[in-house]
């Protein structure tokens, strides 16, 4: 009897119960077909728009679901807990904060909110975590010269990190599967590290929190019962891994035996460097073209491997498998002095995410937006049509012109056929380009959008 209480009490039979635990209450219990079923009924659903990579209105309140098969399955193993005032105070701030991000996405699904009223929320949820937890990043360890930082730094550091984490992860979630497919990959490797330092509470919330993004993922790669996660979802799970992160970073040094605690800082980076990446490089992109990095496009690392004919889920699977290489390259790279290390991870990083934007790949690009276009488009700028006059006739080409505009690849298409077609006068274009802009006024917004 009592081996068997032991047993049951163990980490890694815990561990592997409360993941399988957030899976089946994820897909046993009615809980997304009832959100789904809500959302339709109600019209909550994501419109398609010019930057979308969807052709119909799909719920996105799947961080609903999210969120209430990580909580509860939290909840649930709350007696197994071995600090229990110290670990149920964490816990219910934790949980609290997460409440506050829930909402704060579920307003900006159904209601589009700014930037800067977004961010004043989130930094309320953040603070909440800090302050009351005293969840802070106290050390650099040698990192780019900066040793322990004081307290004040440290905390706006900390708040920092948190907000950069929770929008990074928000501005993955472009694709199917992606956010959570890479969140994932991050839990399983925060929750490896507390395993490893016996550290129970945080290896309990790195399994719920994989059982319960695996459950979503059914759903979030179905044809007949698609969620999206939505920005109630993006934010709480970027929110727990940068919590995760944070604590990865804190754990004791004695406790760890597998790899160098002094640079568990570029672990981090290499974990989390997808969304972070991505971040940067769409943020200095978007700078360098003089336009609000705030502003939404579909210039991120996911949108170009789709413009090179890659369906939502290879461009997953490749994403997926790029942060996990550039993870060991930085695992076994380790014990390098830690600036070494970084100029490593970064190297290779760059080398990993910026492979779709080399000129060798414009070729395929141009080949699949050829592809794309009806032979109608394609007549519109070709030679054998040089001499004939604007259609007059919108029934003779409005179907294919409506998926050639929704596609946006007009100015594209037309300047692959410039280079195919020398004899393509002036004279035509402008026809072509006054047509099209008459044509996509009159177009209504009901029109699929990819």
């Amino acid at each position: 009897m009592d081996s068997i209480q032991e047993m049951v009490y163990s980490l890694p039979f815990l561990t592997i119960t409360s993941a399988i635990l957030a899976y089946l209450m994820a897909t046993r219990f009615n809980l997304y077909p009832v959100i789904i079923y809500v959302s339709k009924t109600k019209k909550l659903m994501d419109e398609p728009e010019e930057r979308g990579v969807h052709a119909s209105k799909v719920p996105n309140l799947g961080g609903m679901g999210l969120f209430i098969t990580f909580s509860l399955t939290l909840l649930l193993f709350v007696p197994f807990l071995k600090n229990t005032v110290s670990d149920l105070s964490n816990l219910l701030s934790l949980l609290s904060a997460t409440i506050i991000l829930l909402f704060l996405g579920i307003k900006d699904d159904l209601v589009l909110m700014t930037p800067k009223k977004k961010l004043v929320i989130q930094l309320i949820a953040v603070s909440m975590v800090c302050v009351l937890q005293d969840v802070r990043i106290t050390d650099f360890h040698g990192l780019l010269g900066i040793g322990e930082l004081p307290y004040f730094v440290s905390i706006l550091f900390t708040i920092f990190v948190f907000v950069l984490v929770i929008n990074s992860v928000n501005l993955i979630d472009g694709i199917d599967g992606l956010a959570a497919s890479i969140s994932i990959l991050a839990s399983l490797g925060f929750g490896f590290a507390f395993f490893m330092s016996n550290n129970f509470m945080m290896t309990i919330l790195s399994a719920v929190l994989i059982g319960s993004l695996l459950g979503f993922l059914k759903y979030n790669f179905s044809n007949d019962s698609k969620i999206f996660m939505g920005d109630c979802g993006s934010l709480i799970v970027g929110f727990l891994l940068a919590y995760q992160g944070i604590k990865f970073l804190n754990i004791n040094p004695e406790n760890v035996q597998f790899y160098n605690s002094n640079n568990s800082a570029i672990l981090l980076l290499a974990i989390l460097s997808y969304p972070l990446f991505d971040l940067l490089r769409v943020f200095v992109v978007r700078m360098m073209q003089k336009k609000s990095p705030f502003v939404a496009d579909s210039n991120h690392i996911h949108h170009r491997l789709l413009r090179l004919g890659l369906n939502h889920k290879q461009a997953t699977f490749l994403l997926f498998v790029s942060n996990l290489t550039l993870i060991v390259i930085t695992f076994f790279t380790n014990d390098l002095q830690i600036n070494l290390s970084l100029i490593v991870t970064v190297c290779f990083g760059s080398l990993l995410y910026l492979l779709p934007f080399l000129g060798v790949f414009e070729e395929f690009e141009e080949k699949e937006i050829v592809a794309k276009v009806p032979k109608t488009e394609r007549n519109l700028f070709s030679n054998t049509n040089l001499n004939s006059k604007v259609p007059s006739s919108e029934n003779e080409v409005e179907e294919s012109v409506i998926k050639l505009i929704n596609l946006e690849k007009s100015n594209k298409v037309k300047s692959i056929f410039e280079t195919q077609n020398k004899n393509l006068t002036s004279k035509r274009v402008q026809e072509i380009e006054t047509w099209t802009s008459k044509k996509k006024s009159s177009v209504s917004g009901d029109a699929s959008k990819i």
